[in-house]
């Protein structure tokens, strides 16, 4: 991958994949980084003025956190505005969004930006792919803290049992033919 340097204006950054020589291969990608209370529709639309500006088919909006995502974007994180492509996304699900866009971002690069255009059921099944990505780590997120909670509870547990084994005193055993009176004693009484 290729970053370029945070660009003065019209976005944030450049983003672009390179080739085994290190050449930058197109399309490169519009990237504006967010960190504020919630995405708004003026920053989608601010994006995809930028994108046009420097003639690129792709914007990323780049949330701090998927708090900072509307409904309406996580819903909708890979879709066509105004002949710009626009994923929403954050900082954490961006290298796990562009590895699930790369195959599309080469046929691009080969087939022209309107590949997707012309391949509406495919910009769909992307567009539902990253919302069960997004789910799956909702799950997987659910799933560690169960974890989490299993291994703190069973250390709990065992310290607790030690403690319980360390003070119990052992128990005395009657003599030989005589019933147990029940009673534990501590050793050496």
């Amino acid at each position: 991958m290729c970053v370029s340097e945070k660009l003065p204006k019209n976005g944030d950054y450049l983003l672009a994949y390179r080739d085994p020589s290190g050449a930058v291969l197109e399309p490169r990608l519009l990237i504006d980084n967010k960190d504020k209370a919630a995405i708004t529709e003026g920053d989608i639309k601010k994006l995809i003025r930028d994108a046009k500006d420097r003639h690129i088919p792709i914007g990323v909006i780049a949330a701090k956190d998927e708090t900072q995502l509307r409904q309406v974007d996580r819903d909708c994180r890979w879709a066509q505005e105004d002949g710009v492509w626009i994923l929403r996304t954050t900082r954490s699900w961006l290298r796990r969004d562009l590895d699930v866009l790369r195959p599309l971002l080469e046929r691009m690069r080969t087939e022209g930006p309107d590949f997707l255009q012309k391949n509406s059921a495919l910009a769909d099944e992307v567009r539902r792919t990253l919302v069960d990505l997004d789910e799956i780590e909702k799950e997987l997120k659910k799933a560690t803290r169960a974890i989490d909670a299993a291994v703190g509870l069973t250390g709990k547990y065992r310290v607790r049992l030690n403690s319980l084994c360390d003070n119990r005193g052992v128990q005395k055993k009657p003599p030989c033919g005589q019933p147990d009176s029940g009673v534990i004693t501590q050793a050496g009484d």
